[in-house]
């Protein structure tokens, strides 16, 4: 009796054992799932919705499984979604959007951006040698590099030139600036130094009113005129801070040569800008550079974006030009895997495959950001970034999700033009 209540209470402890485990391992496969799959998703009409997992999954609305809803045939509708596991387990609620087929031009062509920045951008501090000792009245006064200047005693600056007229004007009395730091303005008192070498006064900075850049050109959207490119924010080198502008011009660019990527040294692609305007800038966000096309496109062989669920692990192709003779189409491999698909860039990893670009450019090189990946016929996104170590390979984001901002900056101008 005492020997079968023992092997009672060990059988016991063993289902015990395994149930622990298996509530484990389910809890570990629905976090995984419900971080892996989005908040947001779009369908075009009357298509099927499906999520890629190794387990199977279902989507139902209203108790149905979407494929049998006639709710996806109405253009508009958004419904709410319930996602599960082996169609018995919920998930997660996601959100599915209806909307009509989009076609863009895609583009692979390079382009330079020209910024002039919004007010004068402190780019870095310098110390100056006074008859008293160094002296930095900038950094005293509380000023940041990353900083726009936007005014000097009231008056509004535009240029570095401006600036300096303002403090050596100043015979070292203090002057008031007023300065935006990331969303906040401030206004900052600061009293310029005498410089003992050159006998005018500093305000102890280095100032920045503009700057270019060169990047390729992802698509076209004909249907609100917006051209976009890069796929990434363009940032100020010394303070790596996303550039604030007034004004942008996006405009032609011709590849005069490659530098080779090598591991541990990113490669580039070296330009220069034309004065053929193809733009004018309205946005430089995390996502890409925006503007209102000012050049004429070719919209004859438009290409359709995919959404991405669409999207899946393999082959694909890279458009981009590397030398003078214009975009050309190169092998690739994308993978999802390990990206998170509600990441703002770097939804996917990329890598070169093709013999040709491999030898040319080692792989992926700065100037290639925006080039436009293409999947079963389809825009799925464009390249962003490269890894250091590994030129070969880098990351892209989402073709959808430069839609949905090209959308939103198309329609924010119309507002501000109306």
């Amino acid at each position: 009796m005492v020997i079968q209540v023992k092997a009672l209470k060990y059988t016991f402890c063993i289902l015990y054992f395994i149930l622990c485990i298996v509530v484990s391992a389910l809890c570990i496969v629905l976090y995984y799932y419900s971080n892996s799959i989005d908040n947001n998703y779009k369908i075009t009409k009357g298509s099927g919705f499906n999520i890629e997992a190794r387990l199977p999954v279902t989507t139902e609305y209203q108790g149905a499984k979407i494929g049998e809803s006639k709710a996806i045939n109405e253009v508009g509708k958004t419904l709410t979604v319930d996602v599960k596991l082996l169609g018995i387990i919920p998930i997660k609620s996601t959100t599915l959007e209806v909307v009509e087929e989009t076609y863009v031009a895609v583009l692979g062509s390079p382009f330079g951006i020209k910024i002039f920045t919004d007010g004068v951008l402190v780019t870095d501090m310098e110390s100056v040698e006074t008859a008293n000792g160094n002296k930095n009245p900038a950094v005293e006064a509380g000023i940041k590099t990353g900083d726009y200047i936007l005014s000097i005693d009231g008056i509004e600056v535009f240029t570095n030139e401006d600036v300096a007229e303002y403090v050596e004007k100043s015979d070292g009395k203090p002057i008031d600036f007023v300065i935006k730091r990331e969303e906040t303005f401030k206004k900052i008192t600061l009293v310029p130094a005498l410089s003992k070498t050159e006998g005018t006064y500093k305000a102890g900075l280095w100032v920045k009113d503009s700057t270019a850049g060169l990047g390729t050109l992802t698509f076209y959207s004909p249907y609100n005129d917006i051209l976009c490119g890069l796929g990434h924010a363009m940032y100020e080198s010394n303070t790596g801070s996303v550039i604030s502008f007034r004004r942008g011009e996006l405009v032609g660019a011709q590849i005069k040569s490659v530098v080779k990527g090598t591991s541990g040294i990113p490669g580039e692609l070296k330009g220069s800008l034309t004065y053929n305007s193809l733009g004018r800038l309205y946005e430089n966000c995390l996502n890409g550079v925006y503007g209102s096309a000012t050049c004429i496109i070719d919209t004859k062989n438009l290409t359709q974006i995919a959404f991405k669920q669409e999207i899946t692990d393999g082959p694909a192709t890279i458009i981009c030009t590397v030398d003078g003779e214009g975009p050309k189409a190169y092998s690739c491999e994308i993978r999802l895997g390990n990206v998170a698909v509600n990441d703002t860039v770097q939804n996917m990893t990329v890598t070169v495959t093709d013999p040709k670009l491999l030898e040319t450019t080692g792989g992926i090189v700065q100037g290639m950001s925006g080039s436009p990946i293409i999947q079963n016929g389809k825009l799925v996104g464009a390249l962003t970034h490269v890894l250091i170590d590994n030129p070969q390979k880098g990351y892209g984001i989402f073709a959808e999700n430069m839609l949905e901002t090209a959308e939103l900056v198309s329609q924010q101008n119309f507002k501000e033009a109306s």
